[in-house]
């Protein structure tokens, strides 16, 4: 194979087969959710994070490889295929992979893992994408044999054996999988971060739009009733504050930043860093909304409020930092309504769930507006910059 230089390209739109890829998803976060709130836990808040990092790892690590190859290629758009096949089996155990389906969650996590990362350092156009991905099952090999021990013991230690493997795969992922002496040098690679940027960006519609199905289904099931109503109205409320948190400017923003960046494969990674617990707010919020829908005028409780309230901080917090760390700019805002979150989270302990989503609009609506604003402004800021 040829180790030339791939020769840059226009930026190519997302393509229908990864928008059907990433649809197999979907019904990860429905499963992801319904664990959680079958298993209402710190132990079941564990094991859905482990799920999760192995669900939201498989889509980051082959939709980055789409990228790397070029989803046009004949093997890349079968590797697509072949993945999308097995993780509809692996998404489908996870209700019960802490129970009798171990096997029928790591087997397909496992195949999808090799195989992809196998068909990139095989097929990838240069020797620098190639050497990479061999790194990359150097990791994955380090971890495969505690993801199969803990299927192979019993459901008790389990997590352990899975939180571990978890934890060397988010490593893995979170600092680009080095080995001593060679580590990813952004500069090396020909990578469409623009197209990364807008997998991820219509990524998060699919994990809103799941949660938007969510609530419907609880509002099919309960009374129609005053409190209900307002209830699902609060729920409505948040989730459209939440899409108006991004979608108010920040993608304007993303898109400048990784067209003036000099390094925009880092960029791109600490926005998949981020996304996972992206990822895991967004489950949390949903499981809150379904219990806030389901009962109303019940009474407040710890759980509810680290679910309704926690979840939005950890969204505004893990975008904080990635605003932080890549455009330098409208962090300060996302970080105090982060603490707004935290402190109304303390007083919904005692808060019927109607008025504990009232309070949580009220801060989100405020953020959104402050946030529209700031995004403009920012991006006005690196434009001008880019200019100069």
């Amino acid at each position: 194979m040829s180790s030339a230089p791939e020769t840059p390209k226009l930026r190519r739109p997302v393509s229908p087969l990864e928008l059907f890829y990433d649809l197999v998803f979907v019904f990860a976060i429905s499963q992801l959710s319904h664990h959680l709130l079958e298993h209402l836990t710190w132990r079941g808040a564990a094991e859905t994070a482990v799920l999760l990092v192995a669900v939201f790892g498989t889509w980051a690590y082959t939709s980055y490889e789409a990228t790397l190859l070029d989803v046009h290629r004949k093997v890349t758009r079968w590797m697509i295929v072949v993945a999308m096949g097995l993780g509809l089996f692996m998404n489908a155990a996870i209700s019960h992979a802490f129970d009798d389906r171990a096997w029928a969650f790591v087997i397909p996590l496992l195949l999808i893992l090799f195989f992809a990362g196998t068909v990139t350092a095989l097929a990838g156009r240069t020797d620098a994408l190639r050497e990479h991905f061999r790194r990359t099952l150097v990791w994955l090999a380090a971890s495969a044999p505690l993801w199969i021990i803990g299927a192979a013991v019993g459901p008790g230690p389990r997590l352990w054996w899975w939180a571990a493997a978890a934890l060397v795969d988010l490593t893995g992922t979170w600092l680009a999988h080095p080995l001593p002496g060679r580590a990813l040098s952004g500069q090396e690679l020909a990578f469409d971060a623009r197209h990364m940027i807008e997998r991820l960006r219509l990524f998060f519609i699919i994990l809103l739009g799941e949660t938007v199905l969510t609530a419907g289904r609880v509002m099919a099931d309960v009374p129609v009733d005053l409190p209900g109503i307002l209830a699902a109205a609060g729920v409505f409320t948040a989730l459209v504050c939440m899409w108006a948190v991004y979608f108010g400017g920040a993608e304007d923003v993303f898109t400048t930043t990784v067209a003036t960046t000099t390094d925009p494969v880092r960029t791109v990674r600490l926005g998949v860093n981020s996304a996972y617990l992206v990822l895991a707010a967004l489950v949390a919020l949903s499981v809150g909304s379904e219990l806030v829908i389901a009962h109303p005028l019940g009474h407040g409780s710890v759980p509810l409020a680290l679910l309704l309230f926690g979840g939005p901080a950890l969204y505004l917090a893990s975008t904080g930092w990635f605003f932080r760390a890549t455009a330098r700019g409208a962090w300060a805002e996302r970080l105090l309504a982060c603490g707004a979150c935290v402190m109304a989270g303390a007083a919904a302990v005692w808060l019927p769930p109607i008025a504990s989503v009232a309070l949580l609009d009220a801060i989100l609506v405020v953020t959104a507006v402050v946030l529209a604003r700031a995004h403009q402004s920012l991006s006005r800021s690196l434009q001008a910059a880019t200019k100069a």
